[in-house]
């Protein structure tokens, strides 16, 4: 039975010992890069620029067109191509 228990307990806190993977914002010289190309794409102004880890892929919050439309947009990182556009309703 104490085995069965030290199993339980090592099995959660191995849970907790492995550190999560988070978004991180870009750095200076990544931002401009990721703002050149929103801007040669035709977004004028835009919200969150995060580099995702599950990807990984830039992800830009609201970037807005001329014209107000918003899209959530998701970036390479290796070639600055927008490899995903979903209008944000």
């Amino acid at each position: 039975m104490r085995t069965l228990w030290t199993l339980a307990v090592l099995g959660s806190l191995a849970g907790t010992a492995t550190p999560a993977l988070a978004d991180r914002a870009p750095t200076a010289s990544e931002r401009t890069a990721v703002e050149r190309v929103l801007r040669q794409a035709g977004f004028v102004s835009w919200e969150e620029i995060e580099l995702d880890d599950d990807g990984p892929r830039w992800e830009v919050d609201d970037a807005r067109t001329r014209a107000g439309v918003r899209y959530d947009l998701k970036i390479d990182p290796r070639t600055l191509r927008i490899v995903k556009r979903e209008r944000d309703d």
